[in-house]
């Protein structure tokens, strides 16, 4: 090694960079790698089997997809379906507690109906009032009365 180049000059600037370039210093190749053309075509040909292995898979993984897509949406048909099933079973049910509740109403207007009544009063041995069964009372103008235990009611009081 020359150490003598460096002790004569400067340590702190390279001046060679700036001098004028020789021959020898021309003859220096750069620090690019020129790749083989067999790398360059295998290259190429893994380029286009990954293009034609991408297509196939893209496509499998589309399919997946609408699968997933069609599986859901009947299973959430089939949900659908059960719980309108459930629906209609409730209503239904309604329908026919509607229609018990309107027998009901018929059969207690049909038992507290007035021709029951009168027959029913009738069996009981109770008749009509008439002209001569009615007792009415007089009362004078001061709207007072005499009730049964002798007390005298106003009606001021």
């Amino acid at each position: 090694m020359n150490n003598m180049k460096y002790y004569n000059d400067s340590l702190a600037y390279d001046f060679e960079m700036f001098a004028p370039k020789t021959a020898e210093t021309n003859k220096r190749k750069d620090n690019i790698v020129v790749m083989p053309k067999k790398a360059a075509v295998s290259k190429k040909r893994k380029q286009a089997a990954s293009r034609k292995l991408s297509a196939p898979v893209s496509a499998i993984m589309v399919a997946v997809f609408l699968l997933a897509g069609f599986c859901g949406n009947i299973a959430l048909r089939l949900e659908i379906n059960e719980v309108n099933a459930q629906i209609n079973d409730v209503k239904s049910a309604i329908a026919e507690l509607d229609s018990e509740k309107t027998s009901l109403e018929v059969e207690m207007q049909r038992r507290i109906s007035y021709a029951n009544l009168e027959l029913e009063a009738v069996q009981l041995g109770m008749i009509k009032p008439e002209k001569e069964n009615v007792t009415y009372i007089r009362v004078n103008d001061t709207n007072a009365a005499l009730t049964a235990d002798g007390e005298f009611v106003n009606s001021n009081e």
